[in-house]
């Protein structure tokens, strides 16, 4: 088996036990507990770890709080995050205090203030902040390639070199850009596209309709690779669901592509990897 198997059997494996612990969370006592923040575009999720790092609880909701990457809803971020964080308090009988969260790459300058501020006004003392795509290499635990994490709003992608991130870029195409192709195609509103589009059944019949989308964040991940030696791609964030998408990205990009089977949690899951006892002051 590669090391590239292993790798995703880790992933899917950490994943799972993530997505069991949303439905079920794990009541044993921690002697502390680290929570990644994850302000999507489409979806605003928690992930809850142990003292040995491992998924205990989580929970995410669907919002338009967040666009191409920017807090737009500034009060309404705090507020969900608020109440996700107070629901999971709630089931593990304990106060969740250190989080850690993550922006689009290349954004610090732009946003990092907002998200440290909503994380904060949640109630979280804060203890690191990441870009995305690397956030989810704590997950992935790429030495050498490209991760690609797909959102609503935008593309955010990091090339690993040597297990080092020495390139990162973020443009504004994502799942919100699929929303409104599906929303023109069929002719319905804009909410009904998301729900619709993130149904599993609809994927192969949506695929050709997304295809120009799909094939434009090939152009992208093309343009920001082309000085580097990439010979692997790895795609994450929700957006990734697509069914498929992997396949035309490979073909634009004529670069292996691959995902984890699910790769909506993966960036949440490695935000709280990062996640430590010490502020950042």
């Amino acid at each position: 088996m590669s090391k590239r198997e292993l790798n995703y059997e880790y992933c899917d494996q950490l994943v799972r036990d993530f997505e069991d612990v949303i439905k079920q969370p794990i009541l044993s006592k921690s002697s502390v507990y680290y929570t990644g923040v994850d302000l999507g575009t489409a979806c605003v999720v928690l992930a809850v770890l142990d003292e040995n790092y491992r998924p205990v609880a989580g929970a995410y909701r669907y919002a338009d709080v967040v666009r191409d990457g920017m807090v737009v809803d500034y009060i309404g971020a705090i507020k969900i995050v608020r109440e996700l964080k107070e629901e999971l308090e709630e089931k593990l009988n304990t106060e969740l205090v250190y989080g850690a969260a993550s922006i689009p790459p290349g954004t610090d300058g732009i946003d990092s203030g907002a998200v440290k501020n909503v994380v904060e006004a949640a109630g979280f003392e804060l203890t690191n902040m990441l870009d995305e795509p690397t956030a989810a290499n704590n997950v992935l635990k790429i030495e050498n390639g490209a991760v690609v994490d797909i959102g609503g709003g935008t593309t955010g992608i990091s090339i690993l070199k040597d297990g080092k991130v020495i390139y990162v870029a973020d443009e504004a195409t994502g799942g919100t850009h699929f929303s409104l192709v599906v929303a023109g195609a069929y002719h319905m509103p804009f909410k009904d596209a998301e729900l619709y589009k993130r149904d599993p059944k609809h994927h192969k019949e949506l695929l050709p309709v997304l295809k120009p989308v799909v094939e434009k964040i090939a152009s992208i991940i093309n343009r920001h690779i082309q000085n580097h030696d990439v010979k692997e791609i790895y795609l994450v964030g929700g957006t990734c669901c697509l069914g498929g998408i992997e396949d035309i990205i490979e073909k634009g990009t004529g670069i292996a592509t691959h995902k984890p089977k699910n790769p909506m949690f993966v960036t949440p899951l490695g935000i709280a990897f990062s996640c430590t006892q010490e502020s950042r002051g």
